[in-house]
């Protein structure tokens, strides 16, 4: 366990920070069901405008490091081409 000052200190922020993180990988993982959910609403209007919304959370989370940027990437890759691969 944490003896020393600093490191109480720091394991009382790693507690702070790791709740935060979890709360913007969650939002990252709404956003991306949310994209989902449009899709297979069937309207690509719809989907189209919350892959929009949801493009800048992911790259929101990628940016502040929660996941790499790879995986972002990949993400807004497939959801894009799900978007697209849509019936207008």
């Amino acid at each position: 366990m944490a003896n020393s000052a600093q490191a109480r200190k720091r394991a009382r922020q790693a507690v702070v920070a790791r709740a935060h993180n979890g709360s913007l990988r969650s939002r990252l993982r709404t956003a991306i069901k949310a994209v989902r959910k449009a899709i297979s609403g069937g309207d690509k209007v719809a989907a189209q405008s919350v892959f929009r919304t949801s493009m800048s959370t992911i790259d929101s989370v990628a940016d502040k490091k929660i996941i790499h940027k790879n995986k972002a990437a990949r993400h807004k890759s497939r959801l894009s081409a799900a978007v697209k691969a849509m019936a207008a």
